[in-house]
């Protein structure tokens, strides 16, 4: 697509909707130049499973293989958690260096270059979750789940995470720094994933920490991935839950990321 030079007021949503998918595609570009960030949505999700697996496999559910189990779709969400941060990284970056500055003097949606960030974020989640469905399968894990399952947690791992991406994008838009970013990211994504149900039962945790974990958001999505991906769990509940704080935190933290980026 090719931006004109005459400013404009505003653009319709078709229009705006065009360049969000250009600035996605300069986002994913940039893999071409930076490979290892290609490398780095492929082997988190492989060394986060491996180590996981084999080193509390035993313990906690005496196999790995029925570890595997128990844990896969809380890997899924803790990894696409962690992936989230690159696209705070990528605005930060953006912002330090004044290209966003130049993106605001240009004929195009306020939104683009942020939604754009986000759209080329799903190509990555997406990725990583295909890269996860092979290394469990290769370990031993079998989804019991057809294709339309498959596609339903897939489609459940992006809007979740989309909407919790918006946490670490307010942080780039006020931090202004990457390494921040950074620093930020994974101070805030570190404790709630590890204080969810995604690697331990829930039951055999201490009561006033198995009160919080039941509130996570993060134990929300975790149980809807096992769900889709095994059946061991009810849909219904847990699936209502990580849409309820999935609207939740985009409407509370896209509009304070929209309204900082607005200040800047």
């Amino acid at each position: 697509m090719i931006l004109t030079s005459t400013p404009t007021r505003s653009v319709g949503p078709l229009t705006a909707l065009r360049q969000a998918m250009t600035m996605a595609w300069r986002s994913l570009l940039q893999i071409r130049h930076k490979p290892t960030e290609l490398l780095d949505l492929s082997v988190q999700p492989v060394m986060f499973t491996l180590l996981f697996t084999y080193v509390f496999g035993g313990a906690i559910a005496g196999s790995p293989g029925a570890y595997l189990d128990f844990a896969f779709g809380g890997l899924v969400v803790q990894n696409a958690l962690f992936l989230s941060i690159y696209a705070a990284i990528g605005l930060a970056t953006d912002l330090r260096q004044g290209l966003h500055d130049r993106f605001r003097s240009m004929p195009i949606a306020r939104s683009a270059p942020l939604a754009g960030r986000l759209l080329a974020d799903v190509v990555r989640q997406l990725w990583s979750f295909a890269v996860l469905l092979v290394v469990g399968f290769v370990l031993g894990f079998r989804p019991d789940a057809g294709p339309a399952a498959l596609l339903g947690a897939a489609a459940v791992l992006v809007v979740f995470t989309l909407a919790f991406s918006w946490i670490p994008v307010w942080i780039g838009v006020l931090a202004r720094d990457p390494e921040k970013v950074q620093v930020f990211g994974f101070v805030l994504v570190l404790p709630i994933t590890f204080t969810s149900n995604a690697l331990v039962p829930l039951d055999t945790m201490p009561g006033p920490l198995r009160a919080w974990v039941a509130l996570n958001p993060v134990t929300a999505a975790n149980d809807t991935l096992r769900s889709l991906l095994t059946g061991t769990t009810p849909l219904g509940p847990p699936l209502l839950a990580t849409l309820a704080w999935s609207a939740a935190v985009t409407l509370v933290f896209a509009t304070a990321a929209m309204r900082a980026l607005a200040r800047r």
